[in-house]
């Protein structure tokens, strides 16, 4: 295998802290490095290969759409794209799809959406309420639009108009409706400040708020959607639907695609006011065709619930074992609050053991396996996580 030296990595522009590592091969829940390495992977590119690594229904789709089409340009039509906004919006229920490359465009795009709209049936309206800790993506919208704290006084001045409340309060939400709100903003799970659920009940009662002040709901299911929670979409655990929804990550299956989704009567961008180069490309929109249909396979969301139930049971008996936290989320979007331990101390400890772990906070460990992972890879996975608490 190629060897990599340390200047390889000195054209590489510096974003993010990375252990120096290269991968170069993957296959479901493992990842191959350089060296012939083999490492058991609970982040799965933050939840965005949701069937693993390299599936083949998406590599067999890619291969396929490769040889006939890739762009034919964003000005026309393309099968696979027609194809794929059909199936979103018939699982969905809402009736428009905008097919975009990141959660972060697609938040962009119904950011947009709600304020035109606003613009056009709400005298104006701009203000969008987003909630505390909350995280939306990193343009200078979804930064503003985000209720990370470290991020207060970065790239100023922050696009205005996104007052922010806490999750789960809502006379906070009611207190912060005026002339000026358009919409309320917020993932079903707030996936980088821990895995921190919106209970369903504040859900619904957010969904009658918004009617009764004639306001938007927007989910942003970036990280929830695509059967990561045990549900096609986090929201339908609720019965509640949104005005707007967002989807990325797992909709590719790990290539680049999102989508903007939305009620026929809240579509109102005119030619010109949203659009994108590569958006709904034959290519990706082919691998997001794959994603959907397998995850409607008969008995595949059931089956991603079961192990979600499985694993946080694991979780739980580890917890009172090594006297740490709370274990919460939802199907296979989860977190373990590692109490006294620092959870990145637990991740390099991980590493160095060939597992894959993600700390979005310090004390809180977050596991994002792929849909298909197996029994024994839980299993493998736990063992070694044991004996890392037991280390620390």
């Amino acid at each position: 295998m190629m060897q990599y030296d340390d200047s390889a990595f000195d054209a590489w522009m510096f974003t993010a802290h990375r252990p120096p590592l290269v991968f170069v091969e993957g296959r479901g829940s493992w990842l191959t490095d350089q060296d012939g390495g083999r490492f058991l992977d609970f982040v799965q590119g933050w939840a965005v290969n949701c069937l693993g690594h390299s599936p083949q229904v998406v590599v067999d789709a890619i291969a396929r759409q490769a040889a006939k089409l890739i762009n034919p340009s964003p000005g026309f039509y393309n099968a696979p794209a027609l194809r794929l906004t059909r199936l979103i919006a018939r699982h969905s229920g809402l009736q428009r799809v905008f097919l975009a490359n990141s959660g972060a465009e697609a938040n962009e795009g119904a950011i947009k959406l709600a304020r035109k709209w606003g613009e056009k049936y709400r005298q104006g309206a701009y203000e969008i309420i987003t909630m505390e800790h909350g995280f939306h993506g990193r343009t200078l919208a979804t930064m503003a639009a985000s209720g990370k704290p470290q991020w207060r006084g970065l790239f100023e001045p922050k696009v205005p108009g996104f007052p922010k409340v806490p999750l789960n309060d809502l006379a906070a939400v009611e207190a912060a409706i005026g002339a000026a709100t358009v919409a309320v903003m917020l993932e079903p799970i707030q996936g980088e400040a821990g895995v921190v659920p919106a209970e369903d009940s504040y859900l619904r009662a957010l969904r009658a708020l918004a009617r009764e002040h004639g306001i938007l709901l927007v989910f942003d299911e970036i990280q929830t959607g695509m059967g990561r929670t045990g549900k096609l979409f986090g929201f339908q655990h609720t019965g509640v639907t949104p005005d707007i929804m967002t989807l990325g990550k797992g909709l590719g299956g790990g290539t680049p695609l999102a989508a903007l989704v939305a009620r026929e009567d809240v579509c109102c961008f005119d030619a010109g006011d949203q659009g994108g180069t590569f958006n709904g490309n034959p290519l990706m929109a082919a691998a997001g065709c794959a994603v959907m249909e397998a995850l409607q396979q008969p008995g595949f969301l059931e089956q991603v619930a079961e192990k979600g139930d499985d694993l946080a049971n694991r979780l739980q008996r580890l917890s009172r074992r090594h006297h740490l936290g709370e274990i919460r989320g939802r199907g296979l979007l989860l977190a373990m609050e590692t109490g006294a331990i620092d959870a990145s101390q637990v991740v390099e400890a991980a590493l160095r053991r060939k597992l894959l772990l993600n700390a979005p906070r310090p004390g809180i460990l977050r596991f994002m396996p792929a849909l298909t992972v197996s029994q024994e890879e839980i299993t493998h996975m736990i063992g070694l996580l044991d004996e890392i608490l037991g280390s620390l």
